[in-house]
């Protein structure tokens, strides 16, 4: 079983690669005031989890600057993820603002938001 996960991660990955999406471009100013919001953002993630893909998919369409986490290969990123998070769950979107922590789970939910930011 375990061969199976790596073999389907590994097509996933390529899939990837290969059918990479466009960014959405920008007038240089607007790209620098949505960078400086979402210098904040931090995505937790497997790299080979599909629902990962999809978020960061959707980070790569609307050209955001979202710092990845890989919660898998690096067990200070899991530790904060459980710790902070409450829950080793991926893809998790931590949003920080003003101050305020905010852990976002669900792929649909974590893109609704950016969707929003971006707009």
């Amino acid at each position: 079983m375990k061969f199976v996960r790596w073999l389907l991660g590994r097509i996933i990955l390529f899939f990837d690669f290969v059918f990479t999406p466009r960014s959405k471009k920008r007038p240089a100013a607007e790209q620098a005031a949505l960078d400086s919001v979402t210098s904040q953002f931090k995505l937790y993630q497997f790299k080979a989890c599909p629902f990962c893909v999809k978020v960061r998919r959707a980070i790569k369409r609307q050209g955001l600057s979202v710092e990845t986490r890989d919660a898998k290969g690096n067990e200070q990123f899991r530790q904060e993820l459980l710790e902070q998070g409450g829950k080793v769950k991926v893809p998790c979107l931590r949003i920080e603002e003003n101050g305020q922590v905010t852990w976002l789970y669900e792929s649909n939910d974590i893109i609704a938001y950016l969707d929003k930011v971006a707009a």
